[in-house]
C-alpha cells in the first residue's frame, strides 16, 4: 500500500490511513453489531425485523424476489465493500506486499492453511452431516475491520508488523473467501446472463488497454455488470471483485502512490464509506439474533460449535502453526519486532471471523432461518471469544526487546515510500523469544 501524495512522504502515508480507518470502522463495526443484539433481544425485535425484511420494493430477480431492505444491503451495498475488498487484491498483488514470491510466501502459507484448519474443524464437529455441510466455509475468513478495531485499543503495543501482516492474510483469504462463493455457492446458472457478464467485462478490459483513466465509464460499466451478474446466479458481489480487477493501476514500486493512478483513487474514494458506513451496516442487518430460548443446548449444537471451534481453534492452529513451522524449516523468517507470543495473539484475532463469515452463512443456509441463526451464534461466540483471547494476550505480555526501534524504523519506511521494506527479520536469530 503505498502512500498518497508527493515524493518523501510530506502527507500522511495511504498506509496509515487504511490502517486508521480501518481501525476506526473495525469499532464502529463493534459497536453496530452489538446494538443489533440487544435490539434483537428487546421489544423492539419486531420493529427490526419488520424493517428490514417485510418492507419489500421491486423485483430485480425472480430468485431473489421482492427487494428488502436486507436485500439491497447484502445484495447491493455489499457489492461496493467487495469492489472495495477487489482493489485491495488487486493493488497488493500488482503493487504491494504480495507482488512478488518473496513478499507473498509467509501470508499465502498462513492464510491457506488458517481457511483449511477452521473448514476441517467445522466437518469433524458437524460429523459431515448432509444437511450442514454446506457450512464448512464459514469460518474460513478473517474480519479485517473488526480485528483492526480490537488492535486500535492496544495502542502502540501492537507491533507495526503484525498489524500488516494480519491486513496481508486477511486479504489473501478474502481472496479464498470470494473463489469459495463463485464455486461453491452458486447455482442454477442462466448462460445468457453470464455472456452478458462476460461482454461487459470484455468493455471494461478494453478500457483498460486503452488506458482510460477516467473512472466514470469505470462505475457505469460496475452497475450493468451488477445487474447481469445478480440474474447469472452468481452471487451478484462478485461484480465487485470483477470490476476492481479491470480498474488500471500505476505502479509505483519503492515510492509513493501516483496522483493519477485510477486505482489509488477508487480505493482512497470508496474507503471511508466502506469503513464507516457500509461494514457497520451489514453487522447492524446481519448480526441481529434473538436469544429467547437459546440455552447450553443450542449453543453448543453441532452448527454453532463447529463455527465456533473452527473461529477460535482453526484460525490459531493453522496461522499460528504455519508461521511456526515456515520459520523453523527456513521458508520464511520471524516477523520483524515482534515475540511469537504477540504472533500468537494475532493468530487468535484472525479467528474473528464476523462480516464475512454471516456473508457466508446467509450463502450456506438459503431459506433455513434456524441454521441461519445457529450461525450467526457460531460466529457471535468465535470471533468474540478470539477478540478476547487476542487482546488480553497482547495487552500483558512482553514486548519484543526492539520494540521501539522497530517500530521507529518502519514509520521511517513508510515515510518515504508508503510501506515497509519487509514484514520480516532480514537476519535469523538462533535464540527464540517468547
Amino acid at each position: 500500500m503505498g502512500a498518497q501524495g508527493i515524493p518523501g512522504g510530506s502527507e500522511t502515508s495511504a498506509l496509515r490511513k487504511f490502517l486508521s480507518s480501518e481501525a476506526a470502522g473495525g469499532i464502529i463495526l463493534i459497536l453496530s453489531a452489538a446494538i443489533a443484539m440487544i435490539i434483537a433481544n428487546s421489544p423492539l425485535y419486531d420493529l427490526y425485523y419488520h424493517v428490514l425484511h417485510d418492507i419489500q420494493g421491486p423485483v430485480l430477480t425472480k430468485k431473489l424476489g421482492p427487494m428488502t431492505p436486507h436485500l439491497w444491503i447484502n445484495d447491493g451495498l455489499m457489492v461496493i465493500f467487495f469492489l472495495y475488498v477487489g482493489l485491495e487484491i488487486k493493488r497488493e498483488l500488482v503493487d504491494g506486499r504480495l507482488s512478488t514470491w518473496d513478499k507473498r510466501r509467509l501470508p499465502v502459507i498462513a492464510a491457506i492453511a488458517g481457511m483449511a484448519m477452521p473448514a476441517i474443524i467445522y466437518l469433524v464437529e458437524t460429523g459431515g452431516d448432509p444437511a450442514v455441510v454446506n457450512g464448512w466455509a464459514i469460518p474460513a475468513a478473517t474480519d479485517i475491520a473488526f480485528a483492526m478495531g480490537v488492535l486500535a485499543l492496544l495502542g502502540k503495543r501492537a507491533p507495526t508488523s503484525l498489524k500488516l501482516f494480519l491486513v496481508t492474510v486477511a486479504i489473501v483469504d478474502d481472496m479464498g473467501a470470494v473463489a469459495i462463493i463463485a464455486l461453491f455457492y452458486t447455482e442454477g446458472l442462466a448462460p445468457v446472463w453470464l455472456g452478458a457478464a462476460a461482454a461487459v467485462m470484455a468493455a471494461m478490459y478494453a478500457l483498460n488497454r486503452f488506458r482510460v483513466m477516467n473512472l466514470i465509464p469505470y462505475l457505469l460499466l460496475t452497475v450493468v455488470l451488477w445487474y447481469a451478474i445478480l440474474q447469472s446466479g452468481v452471487h451478484a458481489t462478485i461484480a465487485g471483485v470483477l470490476a476492481a480487477f479491470m480498474i488500471p493501476i500505476i505502479k509505483t514500486p519503492g515510492t509513493p502512490d501516483a496522483h493519477d493512478s485510477p486505482l489509488h483513487r477508487l480505493e482512497h474514494a470508496i474507503s471511508p464509506w466502506s469503513s464507516f458506513l457500509i461494514i457497520p451496516l451489514f453487522g447492524f442487518a446481519n448480526a441481529g439474533v434473538s436469544l429467547e430460548g437459546v440455552g447450553l443446548g443450542e449453543a453448543f449444537a453441532p452448527v454453532p460449535l463447529g463455527i465456533a471451534s473452527g473461529l477460535f481453534l482453526g484460525k490459531q492452529i493453522g496461522i499460528f502453526g504455519s508461521v511456526w513451522l515456515a520459520v523453523k524449516l527456513g521458508i520464511a523468517s520471524r516477523l520483524r519486532g515482534a515475540t511469537w507470543l504477540q504472533v500468537y495473539a494475532v493468530a487468535a484475532l484472525c479467528g474473528i471471523g464476523f462480516t464475512m463469515s454471516l456473508f457466508i452463512g446467509a450463502l450456506a443456509f438459503p431459506g433455513n432461518a434456524l441454521l441461519i441463526d445457529e450461525a450467526k451464534i457460531g460466529v457471535i461466540m468465535g470471533s468474540v471469544a478470539s477478540a478476547l483471547l487476542g487482546y488480553t494476550i497482547l495487552r500483558i505480555c512482553p514486548l519484543h526487546p526492539q520494540h521501539y526501534e522497530e517500530e521507529l524504523e518502519q514509520e521511517e519506511e513508510v515515510r518515504v515510500d508508503g510501506d515497509v521494506e519487509s514484514l520480516e527479520d532480514d537476519e535469523e536469530e538462533e535464540v527464540v523469544r517468547t
